[in-house]
């Protein structure tokens, strides 16, 4: 059986009580002390001054009889002998017995008592002075008493407190859930809207609460997370869909090829039908082997990032190929950014290939650092690219040059693939004018 409620709201409420409950139960404790000693203590005093005063009349032998009251019946006073005979008292004590059995010694003469015997009429307590007159062995004593309030005596002011205790414990535990449930209102509201979304349709976020607390924290991080699932699937779906549509003609021609050297053995030429076959294979393993770059990029995390000098780079890149064409290169140092190495040597090594094809006589690399961005740019003084055509040819499989084969220039993945390791590494790639040729830009944040 679970005592513990089973909601943080449930929860919360119940602390909350329960601290309100020990934090005012507290202070009711203090409050009724406080008004117990504070009673008391008026009520000593006066007993004391009308003691003290009836004590030093009796011994002067100026005390009047009946003694004379000028409280109006709010404190009693007697003047009892011995043997417990009460040989005087005022008017409101006449006739009755000893208010307190209470006989102070010569050692200690004055004595204060809270006596609850019954003696007075409507309280059943009061609060009592004895004073020895002399120290004398036949002096008598001086009582004078008061009664205490009815709410000190019936229990009604710990019964008032307890009544306020709980009066404020259960605002404070309404209060607490109505806060905490207002509070936790937009979670529910996340906690809905997760449950509602599926594989098939990931275009739906949670609802984001203003401000920048814990909350909005939160939301902000399942619509990010939402986010990058919903580029994986995407990716993958694109994966899917890019392999079935871009495998399947070198998979058929290569089974044509394939199946007509089974069918006539002695009609076909072996070598060149073997020929075939691995151009056919190459390109399937160049369009596998690009495809899931496409599907990976993005998805490794920052553990394989590391501080890269993009000049660096570059140099090294270019140092490592043989070009045909005149290469110029002008490189910057302090282009320094963070991201996988890999992938960036990818980024430019396609860059370069698309430059190395289509240029005329020269390509120019550049890398520099402006304002806070790395900049790279790879030019070259080709026939150029429409501008209404730039941003095409980022798109998968795009050839622009319709007079190009599949079978040469490359998969057409490319320069999409430069384009999410850019994105990837929260830069962009670009085509920007150029007087002559196409201008490749790729723009990265600076360290």
């Amino acid at each position: 059986m679970r005592l513990r409620p089973r909601s943080i709201r449930g929860r919360d409420t119940l602390v909350a009580a329960v601290l309100a409950f020990l934090v005012f139960g507290s202070i009711a404790v203090g409050i009724d002390l406080a008004v117990r000693n504070a009673v008391k203590a008026g009520h000593l005093q006066e007993t004391q001054i009308a003691a003290r005063r009836i004590s030093a009349a009796v011994r002067d032998g100026t005390l009047a009889s009946p003694i004379p009251d000028d409280t109006g019946g709010r404190i009693v006073i007697q003047v009892v002998g011995p043997g417990g005979n009460v040989l005087d008292s005022t008017p409101a004590a006449a006739g009755r017995p000893p208010m307190s059995r209470l006989w102070p010694t010569r050692d200690q003469r004055v004595r204060d008592v809270e006596e609850c015997n019954g003696w007075g009429t409507g309280n059943e307590c009061m609060l009592v002075e004895a004073i020895r007159v002399t120290t004398a062995p036949d002096a008598v004593v001086v009582y004078a008493g008061k009664s205490m309030p009815g709410f000190m005596t019936n229990g009604l002011l710990e019964a008032l407190l307890a009544a306020a205790v709980l009066a404020l414990t259960t605002l404070a535990a309404w209060v607490t859930w109505r806060v905490v449930g207002r509070t936790l209102r937009p979670v529910e509201q996340i906690r809905t809207q997760l449950a509602e979304i599926s594989a098939s349709d990931l275009s739906r976020r949670v609802p984001q609460p203003p401000g920048e607390d814990e909350i909005a924290q939160l939301a902000q991080t399942a619509n990010a997370t939402l986010d990058r699932l919903e580029r994986a699937v995407a990716r993958q779906r694109q994966f899917a869909s890019d392999a079935s549509h871009e495998l399947r003609t070198p998979i058929a021609g290569l089974r044509a090829n394939l199946e007509d050297a089974e069918m006539h053995p002695d009609d076909t030429d072996l070598p060149a039908t073997i020929t075939s076959a691995l151009r056919d294979t190459d390109r399937l393993e160049s369009i596998v082997t690009d495809l899931l770059l496409l599907a990976r990029i993005g998805t490794g995390g920052t553990a394989a990032q590391e501080t890269i000098d993009l000049a660096e780079l570059a140099r090294a890149e270019v140092g490592r190929r043989t070009f045909a064409l005149k290469i110029d290169v002008e490189l910057c140092h302090g282009a320094v950014v963070r991201g996988v190495r890999m992938q960036l040597v990818r980024l430019l090594g396609n860059l370069l290939d698309n430059a190395e094809r289509y240029a005329d006589s020269r390509i120019q690399v550049e890398v520099s650092a402006v304002g806070d961005q790395a900049l790279l740019t790879v030019v070259d003084d080709g026939p150029g690219i429409p501008a209404d055509q730039r941003e095409r040819v980022f798109e998968r499989f795009t050839r622009l040059d319709t007079a190009r084969s599949r079978g040469s220039g490359g998969t057409g993945l490319g320069l999409a693939i430069a384009r999410e390791i850019a994105q990837a590494h929260s830069g962009t790639l670009q085509i920007e004018e150029s007087p002559q040729g196409a201008r490749f830009a790729l723009r990265l944040p600076l360290l």
